[in-house]
């Protein structure tokens, strides 16, 4: 132990300040080098939790004929989350379009966005089927591929009824400065 009570056991020379100095210098560089990569790896949670959009159908769901269909928008600065997908699409992928339609005597509601390449598609009634104008592929109305090149059906999203037949709820994000 040093007799002064100073704590310093020897000198700091130019040589032990020069190294000390280039160490803090390359730590701070790695640090400002890779932090940023990191972040992008694993990117902080958003603040954007799910929760039931409502959207308002121009028609009713109870004055759904068989293989009608109905389309609806997310409302603005929002978006639905697909329940489930394949393709270009896939579980909680956003979506701000779909289709209510009733098929066997139940209602579905799809997402409007194709499986292939996601071009958004639109509902042919007098053939019953959702056509992609992009590359050609061809849904049914539940939403399995009638013609390729898309290779999955059209997603899911998951829903409940409102409070009366135009009304539905739909699981979705808010998504400020989007819309």
């Amino acid at each position: 132990m040093n007799p002064t009570g100073t704590g310093l056991q020897r000198p700091v020379t130019r040589r032990n300040f020069i190294v000390w100095y280039l160490a803090g210098l390359l730590t701070a560089l790695v640090v400002a080098l890779v932090l940023p990569i990191v972040i992008f790896i694993y990117p902080p949670a958003g603040k954007s939790k799910p929760e039931d959009l409502k959207v308002t159908l121009s028609k009713p769901l109870d004055q759904l004929g068989e293989s009608e269909a109905v389309n609806f928008q997310a409302p603005p600065s929002s978006g639905f989350v697909m329940k489930n997908g394949g393709g270009d699409n896939y579980p909680g992928k956003i979506t701000f379009a779909g289709y209510a339609i009733k098929v066997g005597g139940a209602i579905q509601v799809l997402s409007s966005t194709c499986s292939h390449l996601g071009c958004s598609v639109s509902y042919e009634a007098a053939q019953h089927i959702f056509a992609c104008p992009c590359h050609g592929s061809r849904f049914h109305a539940n939403g399995t591929v009638a013609h390729g090149p898309a290779t999955a059906p059209l997603s899911d999203l998951t829903w409940s009824k409102g409070p009366d037949s135009s009304t539905i709820n739909i699981r979705g994000l808010s998504l400020p400065g989007v819309g």
